[in-house]
C-alpha cells in the first residue's frame, strides 16, 4: 500500500494512554534534502476528546523539524487525521546545522537557514539565530520522544 502525505495533512501522536498531541506537515524544504517540515503544537488533549482541526493548528507551536512524514505512519509513530490547508507563516522559520560532528561539546561552526534559502555559515550562535531550530532530518522516534519529554533523545553540539 502506498503512503501519500501532502502540505498542510494533520497527525495526531499518542503521549502515553491519557494523552495526545498533534503536529502539522507545513513545507518541504529543498534547502535540507527535500525534507517535510513540521510544526508539533504544545496543547495536550485526553486521549478520547475528539478537537476541531482548526482549534489544534490554531493553538501554540512547540517546536519545528524536518522529518519524514511517511515513515512515521508506516512505522505508526503517528496517525493521519485530517488536512487544514492553513499551515502558518513558514517565512521567518529558522534552522541550524553544526558542522562538526555530534560528540563536539561546543560548536563554532555552525549553519543557518530558512526554509527554501540557502545556508549561511555563521561560526557562533549570537543573536536570533539562538532561537533556531536542529535542521537535520529527524528520525519519527525523536519526533515523538521530543512531544513526551520536551528535547530530542540524540546528542548534538551545544553553542555555548
Amino acid at each position: 500500500m502506498r503512503i501519500y502525505t501532502k502540505i498542510g495533512d494533520v497527525f495526531l501522536v499518542v503521549i502515553d494512554d491519557k494523552t495526545k498531541k498533534y503536529f502539522q506537515y507545513i513545507e518541504r524544504d529543498l534547502t535540507q534534502l527535500n525534507s517535510d517540515v513540521i510544526r508539533v503544537f504544545k496543547a495536550v488533549y485526553p486521549i478520547i476528546d475528539n478537537p476541531d482541526l482548526f482549534e489544534i493548528v490554531g493553538g501554540e507551536v512547540d517546536f519545528y523539524a524536518h522529518c519524514i512524514t511517511k515513515l512515521g505512519l508506516k512505522m505508526k509513530y503517528w496517525e493521519k487525521v485530517g488536512n487544514i490547508k492553513d499551515v502558518g507563516n513558514v517565512e521567518n522559520i529558522l534552522f541550524m546545522s553544526s558542522g562538526d560532528n555530534p560528540q563536539t561539546k561546543i560548536s563554532n561552526n555552525w549553519w543557518v537557514w530558512k526554509i527554501n534559502e540557502e545556508q549561511k555559515h555563521v561560526e557562533k550562535m549570537e543573536g536570533e539565530n539562538r532561537n533556531a531550530e536542529i535542521g537535520s532530518v529527524i528520525p519519527p522516534d525523536s519526533i515523538v520522544h521530543r512531544m513526551r519529554t520536551g528535547k530530542f533523545d540524540f546528542v548534538y553540539p551545544e553553542f555555548e
